[in-house]
């Protein structure tokens, strides 16, 4: 829930799987790479990367060795981006919730007390 509540940028569900193969799987990705490897259009990688560069997640660059193909370069700010999502990963594997209950959680507890006080 964390992520959903959180100030900051909304991903789709393709934007996120591109962001997280640049930063989570080494080498160069380019466009055409990224395309076969998530096994989807390149325009729709390039769709993914406009958008991932307007927030600063990621930006392109010509490959110098080919100028036909573009590198996708990792940013401050995408690094930022994932050490956060990490930080909430990690929190809702461990079952934390930090300090809010669950509107269900705290009607229980209500209606204990009421039921014990009968």
């Amino acid at each position: 829930m964390a992520l959903v509540r959180r100030d900051g940028p909304d991903l789709s569900a393709r934007q996120l799987g591109v962001f997280l193969t640049c930063y989570l799987r080494d080498g160069g990705h380019t466009v055409r790479g990224l395309a076969a490897e998530l096994n989807v259009s390149k325009p729709a990688i390039t769709r993914a990367l406009d958008r991932l560069g307007e927030l600063d997640l990621a930006r392109r660059k010509v490959d110098p060795l080919d100028r036909r193909s573009v590198l996708v370069q990792r940013t401050m700010k995408g690094a930022g981006f994932l050490r956060d999502l990490r930080a909430i990963m990690g929190e809702a594997a461990s079952g934390g919730n930090g300090s809010r209950k669950s509107a269900t959680s705290s009607s229980r507890e209500t209606g204990r007390r009421a039921t014990a006080s009968v």
